[in-house]
This record gives C-alpha cells, structure tokens and sequence, in this order.
C-alpha cells in the first residue's frame, strides 16, 4: 500500500506527463484504438487521437492495464492507421462547456454545434459524468407537470423531478408523442422557467428533422437545447450524448433555477451501443449479449434526476425506449423498470384502430401519482377518478374477452354499459389531436363524462359526495 507521500508522487508524475504524445497503436477494432507503453492512465480519461492526416478526434480511455489502454473515439477510426496514428493523454475527463445560450441550439452528441453556427463559449466547464447527489439533499417529488395529454396527466401523472419512461415499440407514435410533450409541458402554478433538453440517439435523419421542424414550427425551439446523434454518426457516440444532455440539464436546473424536462430517444440504441463495444472488448456478455453492467449504466442516467434541497431547479426525465419485438421483457425495459418510477406503455392494437397516443393505462404506472396530485395540486376529486377509471376499464377488458366467446348479443344490460363506457373511454378520454393540449379541469372532466355511462351504483370508488357533485354534469 502507498504512503501518502508515494500517491502524491504518482499522480504529480501523471501530472506531469499529461499532454506527451504517443505514436504507434498497436491495434484497431471499430471504435477502439489499443495503445501500449504509455505511462500510466485513468479511467475515463479524455485522449486527444491525433490522425495521419493531423486532423484531431476526441476520445476516452475505456480500459487500462500495464499491457495497454484501450481508447474508444467518438468520431469513429476511419482513416486512422497503426504506425502513423498518435494519441496525447489530457489528465482529465470528458467536459462540455455549458450555458444558457445553449437553449434554442442544434448539437450533436459531443455538444458540438450541428446547425452550422459557433457556439457561444461558456462560462463553466463539466464533467459530463456528472457529481453525486447526496441522497439525503434529494427533495421528494411531489409537483404536478401538466403535459396537456388526457391519459398522462389523469392516469399516469408526471410530476417534477421524477423520471417515467416510455415503452414503445418499432413504428409506433413515440416520437411524435415526445415532441407534443416538449411544445406543451408545463408546471402550474409556478413562476420558474421551465426549458426542454432533448437527446436523440441513433436516429435517422427524417426523424431528427421531424423534431426540429416540429419546435421550429410552435415557437419552442428557442427553449429547447437539442443533442442529436444520427444513425450514421459514429454508434459510439450514442454511449455519450445522454450523459452530454444531462449535465447541460444539471447545469440549467441545479446552477440556474430551472424546471428542466429531459426527454432522451431512444434508449434501446444507446443499450446496442454498451452491446457492441462489450462485444468488441471480448466481454463475457449477459442476457441476450448486453453486458452484465447494463444495469448500473442506466441508473447512472437515469439517478441524475431529482430536486435538491436548497436549489429552486429540478430534472425530470421522460426517457423512450422501442422494445424489441413488443417484449416487455426484454433486459432494455426490464432493467428499467427497476429504476425508474413507474411507465408509460405503448398499445400497437391501439394505434391499429386510429387512437393517439396509443396508451394502455393498464400496464401504465406512476408510483409517485398520489403524491403530486389532489387538492391544492390538481383537484379534489383526481385521485378518486383515477383510481374509478382504471377499475372500470379493467373490468372492459373483462366483458370484451367475454363478448370474444359467446357474443356481444349474449351480454347482460350492464355488460352493454361497459363496452359503451370502454369505447367512450377510448375515443374520447384517451384519444386526442396532436395539436390539442387540455388543461387537467378538462381531462378530468371528460373522465367524468365517461363514467356517467355507468351506472352511479358501479362507481364504488367514489364518495357519494364527489358523485353528486361530478356525475352526469
């Protein structure tokens, strides 16, 4: 074990060397560059790859040994060669210079700017790693995020600082889901900012336009800050643009004030990127080939959410993830679901028959609902409703598989009810325009109206009172 003087002199050694080039890799896999005989290294530290052509590349030390570092670049290796590429260890670790002029920005997954126009500099410089959080300074969420959406903000409530992803699947109307949440989100009752921190991962370029046509087109881009890592970008850079957008975010919400919404798409695409570099470095891989760290790499992202005692800021995360196959099982949303508090789940039958967003609020969840929602907050009458409207909409799902065996005309008058209820509900509650944004009075009013096609006696969940008061009004 060293001594405190033997440390000192290692890490004023590593000091000093910092900043010598080394020339010579001694392999090349993809995105990463093996480099032997170099002084000693840090995990994570930020290498500067220098090509044969003198043009310079960023890069992260991914692994370290005695024999070699391993060196993942995240503008990818082509051009670079064994003998002429050169590497200059920096003594640091990846940082993105932040600021409020960031808003209203298109950049990349690096946080370099992708819409033709500098950057303004900013003032303070983060690792992109981002600092703990001292879970004792952590506030409990408990604020309303109005997302002007029916079937989010009555069933599956979204309150401030807490992180709710989305499962969807391959075709459905995620995306476009994501972009009415950043034009219409909102905190009532509220004087501070609020901005939107968008990070795409791995997607196309038709979809990366579709976003910024989209806030370009409802006024919201200038409150937006926007990392896009396109599917053709180097797929190592998907490992780091979410970890770039949310030190933007802390920065925004824990230094400025901020009531900051990250929506990151799509987290699958990131988890592929673990998946191929893992499988590159020979790791013994885990289910179905993602590595056996998968888990702490999404809490990782998925923790730096949150409010802090003291700050007047807050992250929410509204993470989207494409289930492989439409399985909910898969490692992606399973490991997820142990993370984070609660989700939003994706119906392709949904979608199938015309209805936006395609939401199923049964296998849906917000874990922290009950503490954000009520009087004061949205309304006396919220919690109640809720829990009525998933209580008889579960029993639809009953009747209609019943209906499936013997018949609709076999059905009792009640029955009858609840598949009238079922389809209002549906067409009405959960269905919705891409440009309509209800304020909670209206969603919870239009619960009501589906429930008044039940009979009052069926609404058990229900004071006699709120009943007198709200039904069939």
């Amino acid at each position: 074990m060293r001594t405190k003087e033997e440390t000192l002199l290692v890490h004023t050694d590593r000091h000093l060397l910092s900043g010598r080039e080394y020339r010579g890799a001694s392999r090349i896999d993809g995105p990463l560059v093996y480099m032997r005989n170099t002084h000693p290294v840090g995990y994570g530290e930020l290498v500067e790859i220098i090509a044969p052509d003198g043009t310079h590349r960023s890069g992260q030390v991914l692994d370290t040994s005695d024999e070699a570092v391993v060196v993942q670049v995240y503008e990818g290796t082509d051009g670079l060669n064994l003998p002429d590429t050169g590497m200059r260890f920096l003594g640091e670790p990846l940082t993105l210079s932040v600021s409020e002029q960031m808003l209203g920005r298109v950049m990349n997954g690096l946080g370099k700017s992708r819409d033709g126009s500098t950057l303004p500099q900013g003032a303070v410089e983060k690792d992109v790693n981002g600092e703990p959080i001292n879970p004792t300074a952590r506030e409990y969420p408990r604020d309303f995020i109005q997302t002007g959406i029916s079937v989010i903000d009555g069933l599956t409530t979204l309150i401030q600082g807490q992180k709710v992803p989305i499962f969807s699947g391959n075709g459905l109307d995620h995306n476009k889901l994501a972009a009415q949440i950043a034009r219409q989100a909102k905190v009532r009752n509220s004087d501070a900012d609020f901005c939107i921190v968008f990070a795409a991962m791995g997607v196309k370029y038709d979809v990366a336009r579709y976003f910024i046509d989209s806030f370009e087109e409802t006024g919201v881009l200038d409150n937006v800050a926007l990392f896009l890592s396109l599917a053709d970008d180097p797929s190592i850079e998907r490992t780091i643009t979410p970890k770039t957008a949310l030190t933007l975010a802390e920065y925004l919400s824990f230094e400025k004030g901020k009531q900051v919404l990250v929506i990151m798409t799509d987290m699958t695409n990131y988890c592929e990127a673990l998946r191929e570099i893992g499988t590159m470095r020979g790791e013994i891989p885990s289910r179905k080939g993602y590595p056996g760290y998968l888990y702490s790499s999404l809490a990782e992202l998925y923790e730096r959410s949150g409010k802090i005692a003291g700050r007047g800021g807050s992250i929410t995360q509204l993470p989207i993830l494409t289930m492989p196959n439409d399985d909910i099982s898969h490692p992606v949303p399973d490991l997820t679901g142990y993370i984070t508090e609660g989700q939003i789940v994706f119906d392709r039958s949904m979608q199938a028959r015309g209805i936006y967003p395609p939401i199923n609020c049964l296998p849906s969840l917000s874990r922290l609902m009950k503490d954000g929602i009520g009087e004061g907050m949205t309304r006396d009458d919220h919690p109640h409703l809720a829990n009525q409207l998933f209580a008889s909409y579960s029993h639809v799902k009953d009747v209609q598989n019943l209906a499936s065996v013997i018949g609709e005309e076999e059905l009792t008058a009640l029955d009858q009810q609840y598949l009238e209820f079922g389809n209002f509900f549906e067409h009405k509650f959960v269905n919705q325009s891409f440009t309509e944004d209800r304020s909670i009075e209206q969603t919870l009013d239009i619960g009501w109206e589906a429930l008044s096609k039940l009979p009052s006696e069926e609404l058990q969940r229900l004071s006699d009172e709120e009943i007198a008061e709200h039904y069939g009004k």
